[in-house]
């Protein structure tokens, strides 16, 4: 099979898996709080990325002047990143939830303007004006009368992608880690702290975990965070980084298509022109970057 035809089977399992893992949460959220869910998935799935990175023959230890940046990597691509758009499944729809984390590209090119001293093009703004109008469409549904819970599930879900975007903008290069382990280290790092907070804040209980919360606990620990990061790094040795990059814009779109078809959640007009507008957005942005 050709390479590239092998990469865009691998970016499809890829963001099959991400995909399906938004509304996978909603359910693991009906059981168990949302931080003590995600770190425990991670902590399962860093140690199983740690074996097969061993088995691939990777060298597993960090040097100590990279430490610094793993934890910062951790910090921002994993605690931020994953604690915060969990989080905000607590009091958001998927597609709420996935449209706001996924407008990442667009504060990437934001930030890099005071940071990088790069200046959007006129293609940069017309992106954060598509991205800004298609949350706008999707928000008004409820016309933007907000209690407080649906306020934090909005600043988690950009805190999210505003954190994870700095990350891209302040980091110079990748660290010269193995890619496996470099995962392993970065999701079991970062998901430490969201079990220490778990047990603290939201006080879990095993008893409450029903077959279907074990299911996806076992789905998330599995294929989101060991299958796909393998298939993405499978991805990238065969398609063009700007690319395999584009097509992570299935995700979303999966994401809410999964949700309305398994949870019930709205899925209409509002919802797609609020898709076209925000990932258009998205992916101007990501050309801009370029």
């Amino acid at each position: 099979m050709p390479a590239r035809l092998t990469g865009f089977l691998y970016l499809l399992v890829t963001a099959t898996g991400w995909a399906l893992n938004w509304p996978a949460m909603k359910v693991l959220l009906r059981e168990w709080p949302p931080l003590f869910s995600r770190g425990v998935a991670g902590i399962a799935a860093a140690v199983l990325l740690g074996v097969i990175a061993r088995i691939a023959g990777e060298e597993t230890r960090v040097p100590r002047a990279l430490v610094p940046r793993l934890l910062l990597a951790s910090a921002i691509n994993v605690f931020a990143w994953m604690g915060f758009s969990t989080l905000s499944m607590k009091w958001l729809s998927v597609s709420e939830g996935a449209l706001l984390v996924y407008t990442m590209p667009i504060w990437a090119m934001l930030l890099a303007w005071p940071i990088a001293k790069r200046k959007p093009s006129l293609a940069g703004f017309s992106a954060l004006a598509l991205g800004l109008a298609g949350v706008v469409v999707l928000l008004a549904a409820h016309g933007f009368s907000f209690d407080s819970g649906k306020m934090a599930g909005i600043g988690f879900a950009l805190g999210a992608a505003v954190l994870f975007a700095l990350g891209t903008v302040i980091t110079h290069g990748p660290m010269p880690v193995p890619p496996i382990t470099l995962v392993a280290w970065q999701v079991g790092i970062g998901c430490a702290p969201m079990i220490v907070l778990g047990l603290l804040l939201e006080h879990p209980r095993w008893s409450a975990l029903g077959p279907d919360g074990w299911a996806v606990l076992i789905y998330m620990s599995l294929v989101p965070m060991a299958v796909c990061y393998l298939a993405w790094f499978a991805t990238l040795r065969r398609l063009p980084a700007d690319v395999a990059s584009i097509g992570m814009l299935l995700v979303p779109i999966m994401g809410i298509v999964a949700a309305a078809l398994s949870l019930g959640e709205p899925l209409g007009a509002r919802e797609g022109i609020a898709m076209a507008l925000t990932l258009t957005g998205v992916a101007l942005a990501m050309r801009q970057r370029k």
